[in-house]
């Protein structure tokens, strides 16, 4: 891996999770727990810009250092991981939501809908859930679960990629909501319009009076191409999409052979 000359200790690094930060068993290694700590101890700003919704960031709370936040929701929330609360959300619109869905099932007639609001979670009651649903769970039809604002509408096909189903739903969507997919089988994720990990990072970034060029980020999936393309040095990680790994300015180790720590180590030197 080549580290390029023009990248100073970065101000801030945002990084990705699932894919990135933490390995393909689900867990984040000793090794990169403690460059991340190690960068906040040098007084670099750290945060983590997700698509998990904000109950699973509950047990990374040692990892969000002073500031005690991370982006979540593919950037719809900006979420107090310590107190657990939401600080800022963008969400969808109900009733754009709900026009959207009923226009992607009448072009798609198999898919199911999930939703994430920024307190509780709701599924279709055929949705195909690949982790375990929380006890308050809403089952319910599309419109009861889009009666009031998501944070995320989850759509999940039984069999296709994501990429294919992403390219079909794109122009059924239209500009009215942001659509992208994080890697995960047969399953989109729509977000309000103008959403992105990008635009909230910006705004995080803003608030600390951090400027892009300050910041690097990683990410290995294509809701991390508009925050890759934000950050003054981006990277994808080895493992990533084809169209990630296109535009970052340097590939990094996988995931599993913990890329993110790797590139730290040697930005900090640790």
């Amino acid at each position: 891996m080549r580290i390029p000359e023009v990248v100073r200790p970065p101000r801030l690094v945002a990084t990705d999770l699932d894919g990135t930060l933490v390995h393909s068993d689900h867990s984040i290694s000793p090794r990169t727990k403690a460059a991340v700590l190690a960068i906040q101890e040098a007084g670099a700003q750290f945060v983590m810009v997700t698509a998990r919704p904000p109950r699973w960031l509950h047990d990374l709370a040692d990892l969000v250092g002073a500031h005690g936040v991370a982006i979540v929701a593919n950037g719809a929330i900006l979420y107090d991981v310590v107190q657990r609360k939401a600080i800022r959300s963008s969400l969808i619109d109900p009733q754009v939501a709900l026009d959207v869905a009923l226009a992607i099932r009448a072009e798609i007639p198999e898919v199911e809908f999930a939703i994430e609001r920024p307190d509780r979670y709701g599924q279709e009651p055929r949705y195909l859930n690949r982790w375990p649903t929380p006890d308050d769970t809403l089952v319910a039809e599309v419109e009861e679960l889009l009666s009031e604002p998501a944070a995320k509408l989850l759509v999940r096909h039984p069999s296709w990629h994501s990429d294919d189903l992403l390219a079909r739903i794109t122009p059924v969507a239209g500009s009215r909501v942001t659509a992208s997919h994080s890697g995960g089988h047969s399953l989109v994720e729509i977000s309000a319009g103008g959403v992105s990990k990008a635009a909230m990072l910006a705004d995080f970034a803003a608030d600390l009076g951090i400027k892009a060029d300050e910041a690097i980020a990683f990410g290995d999936s294509l809701n991390d191409l508009p925050m890759l393309a934000w950050a003054g040095t981006s990277y994808g990680m080895a493992n990533g999409h084809a169209e990630v790994l296109a535009m970052a300015d340097v590939v990094c180790p996988a995931n599993d052979e913990d890329g993110v720590a790797t590139v730290l180590e040697e930005l900090f030197d640790l």
